[in-house]
């Protein structure tokens, strides 16, 4: 795996990791979002998916969103406009001159796709992960759990609903501050807004994934979605091979 930094619209420095085909071979890219409070090393390398995708003739690219993983932290309100992710991720796409790509996403990551692409973004397939209608409209709420989560993070004990989100944050070490200004900064995504996701779109989700509302809704509301059912919670979804194979056949296919 190779990884560097590029500067986003902003100056902010990103960590930037690729994996690319063994035989050199110059393969579609396909860029891989991670979920909030994780990194690309946690959520696609770890557990095999971008190996997997790279095998397969992919050019693996996977950043770091901004406040996780190897990417700056910055902590200045400034640093977080409203939706600096999709900002983030189109200057990818322009730092890379990408013009035939896909886009996948977890939770977090599947957010910020969606979101891109209705700013503008075309990559020609798109896959959410761990991600339902809910998580889309009603992000509002979420954030509010997770902030107050930051919040009481101190004072968290077991049986507390926040406990796993606190749990996740102290073994990731991440930066508290950052991750509560980045969290202010992304928005509510409206059903009629997904109108705009034209390309093909897979909805991958666990078997016993609800934290994002319903996958089979989300799927409803996009023009041109299909569904694939994973085992897992939304935390464990991301350890299951059927999550890369789920992900690689429907790119390749």
């Amino acid at each position: 795996m190779n990884s560097t930094t590029f500067a986003s619209f902003d100056g902010t420095q990103l960590a930037l990791h690729r994996i690319s085909p063994e035989n050199g071979t110059a393969g579609r890219t396909v860029i891989l979002l991670h979920g909030l409070f994780s990194s690309a090393e946690m959520n696609w390398v770890r557990f095999g998916h971008a190996k997997k995708l790279a095998e397969s003739g992919f050019d693996v690219v996977m950043p770091d969103l901004r406040a996780h993983g190897e990417s700056a932290a910055p902590h200045g309100a400034e640093a977080y406009p409203p939706d600096v992710l999709v900002r983030d991720a189109k200057a990818l796409v322009d730092h890379l001159a990408l013009e035939d790509y896909d886009l996948v996403g977890f939770s977090l990551g599947s957010r910020t796709a969606v979101r891109a692409v209705i700013a503008g973004l075309t990559p020609r397939k798109l896959v959410l992960c761990g991600m339902g209608l809910e998580g889309l409209a009603g992000w509002d709420k979420r954030a509010a759990f997770f902030i107050d989560a930051i919040d009481r993070f101190d004072d968290v004990k077991r049986g507390d609903p926040a406990f796993m989100a606190v749990s996740f944050m102290k073994t990731m070490k991440v930066d508290r501050e950052a991750a509560r200004l980045l969290l202010q900064s992304v928005d509510d995504t409206s059903a009629d807004e997904l109108a705009a996701i034209t390309m093909p779109t897979l909805v991958v989700c666990g078997d016993q994934d609800n934290d994002n509302g319903s996958a089979e809704k989300l799927v409803a509301a996009l023009p041109d979605a299909h569904f694939a059912e994973v085992p897992g919670t939304h935390m464990s979804s991301v350890t299951e091979a059927a999550l890369g194979d789920a992900i690689r056949d429907y790119l390749i296919d």
